[in-house]
């Protein structure tokens, strides 16, 4: 069987064949469920209908994570073990080293600004009559693929030598008031900042929508009170606003950690991660292309164990707000 027809065969499996087995597994598992007595129906049904679900997840989750972690402890051709030194490679190779410090800089920074950004603009728009307008605005690169948004900022960050017609918008702007143009993604005095700045112009409107969204739950008799007592408006944000958006800011906070752990697209489309701007994602990537799949197995494990706590993390913070309602 060819490929074109081997692909064909996977996809009728997946669209129409998983589908009718699903269905199968549910009419006869009702049926035999029904069956059963009340007690002994209320015990299994909430198992059999999570069965599928773990399963799935099992196989296309579970199962890799396991594999994944085993490789990373065998060489590249997966004969034999190898111990901790893909790690060990991780940790003492240079390019592996600007990457993990690429990534903190994405997780410091990114997270930083995207959440500050987020929770001023949400403070500042709040119960202004263009509000809705602003915010739009704001919102707009939100749907945007980190694909396209990078496509749209290699534009605006693309460089000519000097003397030459400048194509990129910024370096426009600059020669146009008699500066010089700025190789902004080749030049490491530059390139991580503009880099990051794409990925915080990307998220910062879904920051402030979520916190914005927790901004109007909080009573507008509480900050009355206090302006009644005598408070300015940065004392009220300081001592009402922002204790009571904490518990939103932190899970805003850890998924944008998160994010930025796990960036890849931006990076990749505006640089390729050359000009030391590999971070943690694009580096697994670079080893998987060079076939050093133990290695990639090591980064992808160390990407994970980073991850791993923030995932905890929110979801303590969601059982907490949970409880309280």
């Amino acid at each position: 069987m060819g490929g074109v027809e081997q692909q064909i065969l996977t996809a009728v499996v997946a669209v129409v064949g998983v589908p009718l087995v699903l269905l199968g597994y549910i009419i006869l598992g009702e049926r035999v469920i029904e069956r059963l007595p009340d007690s002994v129906q209320e015990w299994i049904r909430p198992y059999f209908w999570a069965l599928p679900a773990i399963g799935f997840a099992t196989i296309f989750m579970v199962y890799p994570l396991l594999r994944t972690v085993v490789i990373s402890f065998r060489n590249n051709a997966d004969t034999s073990w190898v111990g901790l030194n893909n790690y060990v490679y991780f940790f003492t190779f240079p390019d592996t080293l600007t990457s993990l410090r690429n990534s903190l800089l994405w997780l410091v920074f990114y997270t930083f600004f995207a959440v500050g950004l987020g929770l001023i603009i949400a403070i500042m728009l709040d119960r202004v009559r263009y509000e809705s307008l602003a915010k739009i605005a704001i919102f707009l690169p939100v749907p945007i693929s980190a694909v396209a948004a990078s496509i749209i900022w290699k534009f605006m960050f693309d460089y000519q030598n000097p003397g030459s017609v400048q194509t990129g918008t910024l370096n426009a702007a600059l020669t146009a008031v008699g500066q010089q143009p700025v190789a902004w993604l080749v030049n490491s005095a530059t390139n991580n900042a503009a880099l990051i700045f794409v990925g915080i112009w990307s998220i910062t409107g879904f920051c402030m929508v979520i916190i914005s969204a927790s901004l109007k739950a909080i009573s507008s008799e509480v900050m009355e009170a206090a302006r009644i007592d005598g408070a300015n408006e940065f004392r009220i944000v300081q001592l009402i606003v922002t204790p009571l958006l904490w518990p939103t800011i932190t899970v805003v906070g850890t998924t944008m950690i998160i994010n930025a752990l796990k960036t890849f697209d931006i990076v990749y489309v505006l640089t390729s991660g050359a000009y030391d701007t590999d971070v943690i994602a694009t580096q697994m990537f670079r080893q998987l292309s060079n076939a050093h799949y133990a290695r990639a197995a090591a980064v992808g494990v160390v990407l994970f164990i980073a991850i791993v706590p923030l995932l905890v993390i929110n979801i303590r913070r969601f059982q907490q707000q949970e409880e309280i309602r």
